[in-house]
């Protein structure tokens, strides 16, 4: 499974993919557990934390996670139900945008509905890192990424650092070459 990179150009398919909102996923049925295994192992092939759908072609509301200290997770058809007022700062980068780094400020806490893999319903309470990591992977499924929540400024230079990067082939890397990112 290959993950979309954010070519930043207005005909690429990837962009139009990675910039478009999920649809639901009407049932948990087979194909849909191989596609959440797939991702799974995807996520950490490329030693990631997380991955959504969008990030691997898919435009369904799944995304997957493993951040540190915590168990894989699959989340189907997500709903971020509460955010804490009390946010934070920390560096994220994103297995589509290889080697881009920013600071984002989000929310500390969050409580999340879902669906897993056997199609069971859960609520999840969640901080720290794996909050994190969950609601930068529920951007990707509203066709939102992270360089999208920073400045102006800011995000043209991560765009022209990735334009840089595309337009040299023997400096071009995988995703995994640049350690742990969130999807």
């Amino acid at each position: 499974m290959n993950i979309l990179i954010l070519e930043n150009k207005p005909d690429s398919e990837q962009d139009r993919v990675l910039r478009q909102k999920a649809k639901a996923i009407k049932d948990i049925n087979s194909e849909i557990r191989q596609l959440a295994l797939a991702m799974v192992d995807t996520m950490h092939r490329d030693r990631g934390v997380g991955l959504a759908g969008p990030q691997v072609g898919q435009l369904k509301r799944i995304f997957v996670t493993h951040a540190e200290g915590d168990e894989s997770r699959v989340f189907i058809n997500p709903s971020i139900i509460w955010t804490s007022q009390n946010e934070i700062n920390y560096e994220e980068g994103c297995l589509s945008l290889p080697g881009l780094w920013a600071d984002i400020k989000r929310p500390e806490s969050i409580k999340i509905q879902a669906w897993n893999e056997k199609g069971r319903a859960f609520t999840l309470e969640a901080s720290g890192i794996l909050a994190r990591v969950i609601q930068h992977e529920y951007d990707h499924l509203e066709g939102i990424l992270f360089i999208d929540r920073v400045n102006e400024v800011k995000r043209e230079k991560l765009l022209v650092k990735l334009e840089k990067r595309a337009a040299r082939p023997e400096k071009r890397k995988k995703a995994a070459d640049f350690g742990m990112g969130a999807g």
